[in-house]
């Protein structure tokens, strides 16, 4: 009998250094028994892992690895690959080198995934303005994974925002915009399009048959058939229309305001919302500490915590490595699906 193939760990590029993503990758290893954290390897800076560990008293072994012997170090010692400059910023104090700190661990990071090295892309937060202050073109982490997994035709694939929990999983169909610009960015097939990459990843890494998809109404009483607004009848009706005549299940337009109670809730599996903050609030009251942020509609498995840098809290040992460990858990789950899938196919 073959040898079997040793196991892949999880990527994880450690994100702004002056911000909680070091503190919170040292919990998350520390937390691998207790929790069941899945194996990973850090990407980034070492230096920076050892400076943060000895400022909180934290007793964690480093260890330089290739992603092949993570899986069996992980259990004594936590694998770093070093990508990136050295670190210079301090905890809650970023300069003007922490982007090429965190862009380059976030594209070795990357690279172990695409080339089959690692199953998943765990990405801690980075800070968008200092990125963005170094030339960085992308809004943040998704568009910069989207434009990464360009296709041979030069298209960049469209991706979906699910921010997941046991509780809830939502959709928000325009993201990082002013609220005053989405109803003019709201179109028939831009809800479509977000329909078919839901249910085409809920199904394929999350093993659910056929997915149940609820589109939010934009307007409250989802415009009460017109009277308080037109766009729910004229784009969100009718995407739902031909989401079903495709066979995706998709109901809608539905009220927000009575979405997302528990009765709801065990009507559908995935609920998309109009712009940002109709399915994030929701999803950060029920979920806050054990929401994931995944992104759908890439070639690869990428999710993140549900948060921010924390620069406030960052060195202090305040901070709450849940949602990191919600992120792991997940891309572990998610690849193991798909895994199971394409062997069935």
């Amino acid at each position: 009998m073959a040898p079997s193939a040793p196991a892949r760990p999880l990527a994880l590029a450690l994100g702004e250094p002056a911000g909680i993503g070091p503190d919170i990758a040292l919990m998350a290893w520390r937390a691998r028994r207790a929790r069941e954290v899945p194996p990973f390897i850090a990407v980034g800076d070492p230096g920076l892992l050892g400076n943060r560990a000895r400022r909180l008293g934290f007793e964690v072994p480093l260890v330089r690895a290739a992603p092949e012997e993570a899986a069996a170090l992980f259990a004594e010692a936590l694998p770093v690959l070093a990508a990136g400059p050295s670190a210079t910023a301090a905890p809650g104090r970023p300069d003007a080198g922490s982007a090429a700190c965190v862009l380059e661990a976030l594209a070795a990071a990357l690279d172990l995934v695409t080339s089959g090295r690692a199953d998943a892309l765990v990405t801690c937060p980075l800070a968008k303005s200092v990125v963005q202050a170094a030339g960085f073109p992308f809004p943040g982490h998704t568009e910069y994974l989207a434009d990464r997994a360009r296709r041979p035709d030069g298209t960049v694939p469209r991706p979906a925002m699910l921010i997941w929990s046991p509780l809830l999983a939502v959709v928000p169909a325009t993201i990082h915009v002013p609220l005053k610009d989405v109803p003019g960015l709201l179109t028939t097939s831009l809800l479509v399009e977000t329909g078919r990459i839901v249910a085409r990843d809920m199904a394929r890494r999350f093993g659910l048959a056929r997915p149940r998809l609820a589109f939010c109404g934009l307007n409250p009483h989802a415009g009460e058939g017109g009277l308080m607004g037109l766009e729910d009848e004229a784009v969100v009706r009718p995407a739902v229309a031909a989401l079903l005549a495709e066979g995706i299940a998709a109901a809608g337009p539905l009220p927000a305001d009575t979405l997302f109670h528990p009765q709801a809730r065990a009507h559908y599996d995935v609920a998309i919302g109009m712009y940002h903050d109709q399915v994030l609030i929701p999803a950060k009251t029920l979920a806050f500490h054990d929401g994931v942020n995944a992104t759908l509609g890439l070639p690869f498995i990428r999710t993140s915590p549900d948060h921010g840098t924390a620069f406030d809290i960052a060195g202090t040992g305040r901070a709450d490595p849940s949602s990191l460990i919600a992120a792991l858990k997940l891309a572990r789950r998610l690849a193991d699906t798909e895994a199971v899938g394409e062997k069935a196919a």
